[in-house]
């Protein structure tokens, strides 16, 4: 289906990969792994034929159908959701460039606009309609927003539209680039369950270890400017490659054990007339040696302890009887809660069930119309979301920001957990106004990291984040001395630090007191998806 041998990509001096060998066959899983900046992106732009390789070949079966769903959406004209989910919205574009260009030039290429129209009434089907509604359903979507123009959606919701747009398609080689960062857990674990039956191949670039350990069968990581193969999944990945580290390492410290003592021996007697031939001889012995490279430790996450907050009352923050609606759309009548000091609380449930505007009630973000919001003794509550960059300074660079968030943190320290969110080198000089979204979205993450509060409030706080960095994430609050509410759609992030869960469904908020297992378990549903939806 798909053969790449021998690539090599190079920016400047800057080797990215060489020698580069990837295969995969019709109904394949595949994962691509490696550091931020490693060249996986450029991989997928090589194979899509939208980049170069300075050397190497891609090839692939003529009849193989690629569908690519990148990190971000092009722009979406006035088309609805369901013009782009169906496919129809491109081939509506395209008719239209066809139609312009012969406004233009008094010419109209007949074949083109031909088969662009025959492709276009082929997708103007009920059977293309109901699979798109189908797939925009199970990604969240409601039905009452099918027909609105996409422009008027969040980036992530259009992000939705076209991964509904390649599932309606089916390529027969589905390339994924984070597919995961825009939805919930709800559409999460759908869109898992629907890839597990796919039938075509898959190779994706993500940050969810947990989504990959689902999916894929191997994993291919760049490393050391190689693409070096692993059977299985994440997990099994992670094992092989420490296992092969430890091997070659051993290998090495073996070779320079020995490669020293033959140095010794030369050394000590090639002065010796006697001896001296020997100590020639095994100076060439090193000479004729293969020598093995010292190998390059996998990077582990980096360890910082977050300052201990001041400590609050036993109860963090209690509503009682909270009545809240937007509109004419009720989402709580008269709900009672309480976060007790110390809990680290996932709140989960179906899409719309008012997770976000559960945590936002808690925080003060917003005022119910009936209730009472009750802060604990000496509490100070963080509210971290993905759109809160109007917290930032944007006359500071990102250094300035976290040193003014922590007066007593040193430069170094600063520099270092900055280094972790994968802020490096020159980049902590750059001034906050001229951040991409996922920046400013890190650098608030480590604003309240590095000055917590005592109650900490989180809603999706691993988007944007690389694998190690959400290790980074997990290890910090794990030892984090606050209380902690948080929503995610990262299975493995709520498996590492929920220690209860609120399951927030028709307006009510049900506790368990357990993790995640515990709530799947006592749920009664038969999987996680269930058990999401359960009454």
């Amino acid at each position: 289906m798909l053969s790449i041998r021998n690539l090599k990509k190079s920016y400047g001096g800057n080797t990215l990969f060489e020698e580069a060998n990837l295969q995969i066959n019709y109904g394949e899983r595949v994962a691509l792994v490696g550091p931020n900046g490693a060249g996986k992106s450029t991989i997928f732009r090589i194979i899509l034929g939208e980049e170069e390789a300075d050397t190497g070949t891609v090839d692939r079966d003529e009849w193989t159908l690629v569908g690519f769903l990148p990190q971000e959406s092009e722009d979406v004209g006035d088309h609805s959701v369901l013009e782009i989910a169906t496919g129809r919205a491109g081939l509506i574009q395209e008719l239209e460039t066809i139609l312009k260009k012969h406004e233009d030039e008094g010419t109209v290429d007949s074949q083109a606009y031909y088969e662009a129209q025959s492709k276009f009434d082929a997708l103007n089907d009920p059977s293309v309609d109901a699979k798109a509604k189908k797939m925009l359903r199970g990604l969240g979507y409601p039905a009452e927003n099918f027909d609105r123009p996409a422009k008027e959606m969040s980036g992530g919701w259009i992000m939705r539209a076209h991964l509904a747009r390649l599932l309606v398609i089916e390529p027969s080689l589905l390339m994924l680039d984070e597919p995961t960062n825009h939805l919930d857990l709800m559409s999460l674990l759908w869109f898992q369950d629907y890839l597990k039956n796919y039938s075509g191949a898959i190779l994706m670039i993500s940050h969810d270890r947990q989504f990959m350990d689902e999916i894929v069968q191997s994993v291919h990581e760049i490393a050391d400017r190689h693409l070096v193969h692993y059977k299985g999944n994440y997990s099994e990945f992670e094992q092989q490659r420490y296992e092969n580290y430890e091997r070659q390492n051993n290998a090495y410290k073996n070779q320079q054990k020995q490669i020293g003592e033959l140095q010794a021996f030369a050394n000590k007697f090639r002065s010796v007339s006697s001896k001296a031939s020997q100590a020639q001889s095994k100076l060439k012995e090193i000479e004729r040696m293969e020598k093995i490279e010292k190998p390059q430790a996998p990077k582990k996450p980096f360890r910082f302890q977050i300052p201990d907050p001041p400590r609050g009352g036993q109860k963090a923050v209690t509503l009682e009887g909270i009545h809240f609606a937007y509109g004419s759309h009720k989402v709580y009548e008269g709900i009672d809660l309480t976060i007790e000091r110390g809990e680290r609380t996932v709140l989960v449930g179906p899409n719309g069930s008012g997770k976000s505007t559960l945590l936002k009630l808690l925080g003060g973000e917003l005022t119910p119309q009936q209730g009472k919001v009750i802060q604990g003794h000496n509490a100070k509550i963080g509210y971290f979301s993905q759109h809160r960059s109007a917290t930032l300074n944007p006359n500071n660079s990102v250094l300035t920001e976290v040193l003014e968030a922590a007066p007593t943190l040193r430069e170094d320290e600063a520099r270092g957990i900055l280094g972790s969110f994968m802020f490096r080198k020159e980049e902590v000089y750059k001034m906050t106004r001229v951040l991409s979204g996922g920046e400013k979205s890190r650098l608030n993450l480590i604003k309240f990291l590095v000055d917590p509060p005592n109650i900490l409030l989180m809603d999706e706080p691993t988007t944007h984040l690389d694998i190690l960095t959400v290790e980074s994430l997990i290890l910090a609050l794990e030892n984090y001395a606050g209380t902690l509410v948080f929503i995610s759609h990262d299975v493995h992030f709520i498996k590492k630090l929920a220690t209860d869960v609120i399951h927030v469904a028709n307006g009510n908020a049900k506790r368990f007191h357990g993790d995640w297992d515990y709530f799947i378990e006592k749920s009664g549903a038969g999987n996680e998806r269930a058990a999401l939806t359960a009454e």
